[in-house]
């Protein structure tokens, strides 16, 4: 953490999740991404939560995410890593909200307010890695998606 006054709202290592994640999603998670940086209340008390990662393979779970929903609004974010062609995502994922199917082969960023089914998450095919995040309004990650 940075010194000073301010020097705690700076997050440049990973504090990890304490959230009740089991241990075999979390042991299969690592299998196809690399979590970046955590934040959320119990990092930075008055926090939102936010996620960010590299996801670089197909999961061996498949969907990855059930979908499932929040008490606070969200943003989920996937970006392609080739600054040449910066909106293509060099991979393929199936989201679902509210139980309509979309498939991601481009940069996308998601807004989903509080209480609409999301996330039923399958990544198909990864040519790239893809910078993910998610921004939960809200202190903590609660939801359906790691139990």
């Amino acid at each position: 953490m940075s010194e000073g006054k301010y020097g705690k709202y700076i997050i440049q290592e990973l504090q990890a999740p304490t959230n009740s994640w089991s241990p075999e999603f979390q042991k299969m998670y690592e299998k196809f991404s690399d979590r970046i940086l955590w934040l959320d209340g119990n990092v930075v008390p008055g926090a939102v939560q936010m996620n960010t990662a590299w996801y670089y393979a197909v999961p061996e779970r498949d969907p990855v995410f059930e979908e499932h929903t929040h008490d606070y609004n969200e943003i989920i974010g996937f970006f392609g890593s080739d600054p040449s062609d910066k909106y293509n995502l060099n991979a393929e994922i199936e989201i679902t909200i509210d139980g309509e199917v979309h498939t991601l082969t481009k940069s996308t960023i998601i807004w989903v307010p509080a209480g609409l089914p999301h996330a039923r998450i399958s990544i198909k095919r990864v040519d790239k890695p893809i910078f993910h995040f998610s921004v939960l309004i809200g202190p903590e990650y609660i939801g359906g998606a790691y139990k």
